[in-house]
């Protein structure tokens, strides 16, 4: 009887913490898969520009006149482009 309130306490931890950030991965791992060539990006680093090569864990991005390669789990969004959004 006295492992019940840790039972609970694991319980609590598991539903607020553990189960939202699985959550969070699953839906970045899910982002990373339909990247494409085209798309606009953000990345972590705060670097906006648009993908012009995919390879297996790496991708390239073009910002402004500058090429870029980088891990895919740099990616954290892909952005909406601009004329689909006034249109």
């Amino acid at each position: 009887m006295q492992f019940v309130p840790f039972v609970f306490v694991f319980l609590i931890m598991y539903v607020i913490l553990i189960r939202p950030q699985q959550k969070k991965a699953r839906e970045h791992d899910a982002l990373l898969k339909q990247l494409k060539i085209g798309d606009r990006v953000s990345t972590n680093g705060g670097i906006i520009g648009v993908v012009v090569g995919l390879k297996d864990n790496k991708v390239s991005i073009r910002s402004a006149d500058t090429k870029l390669e980088m891990l895919k789990g740099a990616i954290t969004e892909v952005l909406k482009d601009k004329s689909s959004s006034e249109s």
